[in-house]
């Protein structure tokens, strides 16, 4: 086996450290491509959690519209009853009641 030359240790340590950063590189892609999925699965998860919730809200008030809207039978009022012995008289501009 032949010694290893000055030149060709230089020229190996160089294409090592060339090619170091290609592989950490396409390693961060890789890493950064799963950051990326996991965010817009993120993301539609929560488009999908406000959908629903905006669907339970709507419903809910639905709901109470359709409570406010039942009509409650109000009694009816008491209204009381003139006598029927009193005579109202005009004098004048005046109006004078004469009950007995």
């Amino acid at each position: 086996m032949s010694p290893l030359r000055p030149s060709t240790v230089l020229m190996s340590v160089m294409l090592a450290a060339t090619m170091l950063p290609v592989a950490g590189s396409h390693a961060f892609a890789q890493l950064n491509s799963a950051n990326t999925n996991a965010l817009i699965q993120q993301n539609q998860l929560q488009t999908l959690q406000n959908s629903l919730q905006r669907e339970q809200f709507q419903q809910q008030q639905q709901q109470y519209r359709a409570q406010d809207r039942v009509i409650v039978q109000q009694p009816t009022p008491v209204v009381p009853q003139a006598r029927p012995n009193c005579q109202t008289s005009i004098i004048g501009t005046t109006a004078v009641n004469n009950c007995r």
